[in-house]
């Protein structure tokens, strides 16, 4: 079902690509509308367990799409660095599709303190009362990851 990297001599191993997952910053995640339109949207996201976590409002276009169709995309893009005389970039990118839901209460904590200890590991305290205190206004999607990419130009 997935094409094969193109440019085999930029395929990075899973074991890099995974690891560009977890040290990635934020992610564009795409998804598709009732009417076939791609919607694409950036995010912070944790990666856990081959999975990976995001949170968002409890009703918008990223829940509507993923409720009508789970099949989704994720990329990162980690650094990159363009060079002007060789008119080329240097990059690594990684590339995930997977399966995405709505998680349960249990495992949207158990996310949102994922991503509380990835982003703000130095105010895990004032993170726990803000999660407790919003925890019902915000949704946590888990992407079952099936398939995953990645390229460098290093």
């Amino acid at each position: 079902m997935h094409r094969p990297v193109r440019r085999e001599d930029r395929e990075i191993s899973s074991e890099n690509a995974e690891a560009l997952l977890i040290k990635g910053i934020h992610g564009v995640l795409a998804t598709t509308g009732d009417d076939g339109q791609p919607y694409a949207v950036p995010l912070n996201y944790v990666y856990h367990d081959r999975c990976i976590y995001f949170h968002c409002a409890v009703e918008g276009m990223k829940l509507d799409n993923i409720k009508m169709n789970p099949a989704v995309s994720f990329c990162v893009v980690g650094e990159t660095q363009v060079l002007p005389g060789k008119f080329a970039t240097q990059y690594e990118s990684a590339v995930a599709f997977g399966v995405a839901a709505e998680v349960d209460e249990e495992e949207k904590r158990m996310a949102l303190f994922k991503i509380l200890e990835k982003y703000s590991p130095d105010y895990i305290e004032g993170g726990t009362k803000y999660i407790n205190g919003s925890f019902d206004k915000v949704a946590v999607v888990r992407v079952d990851v099936q398939h995953l990419t990645g390229k460098a130009r290093r």
